[in-house]
Order: C-alpha cells, then structure tokens, then sequence
C-alpha cells in the first residue's frame, strides 16, 4: 500500500525539521490503515516498532511517500514493513526512514483474538 503526506509547518520541531514523533505516528496510522483494510471489522494495537532510526532530515514541503507491506501474519498478530520516502524523484532511492510495525488483533475486553483470513490482500505497487 502507498500513501503520501505534505510535511506542513505545524509538523516541524523547534529547528525548522520534521518532529520524529510527527513521523511515527504517521508510521503506525499507515500500518493501521493496512491491517483494517486487509482484516475489515477487526480490532487491531500497535505493540511494537522493531527500529527507529531517522536517516535524513526533512523540512516543510516535502512530500513523503510510506509504503507499507504485510511481512508476517501470526495466529494472532501482524508485522508491516513501512519504508518512507522523499517524494521529490520517481525512484524510491531517498530513504529516510524504515521501520517493522507490529500488531495483535483483540477482543472487546482487551484478550488477544485470532486472525481471521484477509479480506482485502494488499494491492502490489506499480
């Protein structure tokens, strides 16, 4: 799956660069969009980032490219491989972020809650 973001004042820190805790959270929101989209009607949290590691600087304006792809698929959780981009060439050479986003699916209460067979298997990028 891919998505896109426009980096906006109110998403930079106090030196003028993309504030990393902006990045995550848009990190975990595309994973999230993924698993819903693959595993409509469940219930799914983030229990965990693998690495987090900022290669590059961004500033205001740039656009960023996310995409995400379901790696491993447990009895009960998820992994995603999310890798950003610079959006400001065709090639997806101008990493500057990459991350394995992990999930568990879980019930009303909270318990952990087995995976159901995808719905919506991701669409391979072109």
């Amino acid at each position: 799956m891919e998505n896109h973001k426009l980096v906006m004042p109110e998403h930079l820190n106090h030196y003028g660069f993309l504030f990393g805790g902006t990045l995550l959270k848009w990190v975990d929101e595309y994973a999230y969009i993924a698993a819903a989209m693959e595993y409509p009607g469940s219930n799914f949290v983030t229990i965990g980032m693998d690495k987090v590691e900022f290669r590059k600087s961004v500033r205001q304006g740039t656009i960023l490219i996310f995409l995400v792809e379901q790696i491993n698929r447990g009895k009960t959780s998820l992994q995603y491989n999310v890798h950003v981009y610079r959006g400001d060439t065709t090639e997806y050479d101008n990493l500057i972020f990459s991350t394995t986003v992990a999930f568990v699916r879980i019930d009303e209460e909270g318990r952990k809650k087995p995976l159901p067979p995808p719905v919506n298997p991701p669409r391979a990028n072109t």
